[in-house]
């Protein structure tokens, strides 16, 4: 689970609980999408550890470029796990080593592998890991991440070359190889 967009006007309980039990379990990033606008709704919800509240009516653009910045905010910490052993991951200074080697990647590339090193074994498709490396995913192919994790492979390669630490789910998408 990448990011979770969440109503505070829920029927059976409100978005406010379901964030404080999700909280309870998960550092998953939330997003309040809602028609309740006051200021005290605001604040609670990001109080209780919402990263983000954007009150209805809304821009679908605008819904967008807040869910890409909260995923690119949210790619420098481990959701689920810490990274594998072999890697480092210095996400102030937007730098990955592997095997103790510092990494030579385009900004596209970091974000990529960025976004698999937050989650090691969670399978991510394409559509998730455009939306994590591009500033705008429409503009270019789901293809382009194929390239892209074929010139990454390569880069790996030059560091270890028995590792293989990009793992292909055909259908599905990309995970980074867990311990």
């Amino acid at each position: 689970m990448a990011l979770v967009v969440l109503d505070v006007g829920l029927p059976d309980m409100s978005g406010f609980d379901v964030c404080r039990e999700l909280r309870k379990q998960h550092a998953v990033p939330v997003i309040f999408l809602t028609a309740r606008s006051s200021e005290v709704d605001k604040i609670v919800g990001l109080e209780l550890g919402a990263d983000d509240y954007l009150a209805k009516p809304f821009s679908p653009r605008e819904l967008t470029a807040r869910i890409r910045a909260v995923l690119r905010r949210s790619n420098g910490t481990s959701v689920t796990g810490t990274a594998p052993t072999g890697w480092t991951h210095d996400a102030a200074k937007c730098r990955i080593s592997f095997q103790g080697k510092t990494l030579d990647l385009t900004r596209n590339e970091y974000r990529l592998l960025a976004a698999l090193l937050a989650a090691p074994g969670r399978v991510f498709s394409r559509d998730q890991l455009m939306t994590a490396a591009w500033d705008d995913p429409g503009a270019s192919f789901d293809r382009t991440v194929d390239a892209h994790i074929k010139t990454l492979r390569a880069k790996l390669r030059t560091v270890a070359p028995d590792a293989d630490p990009i793992v292909t789910h055909r259908g599905l998408g990309y995970s980074l190889r867990e311990e």
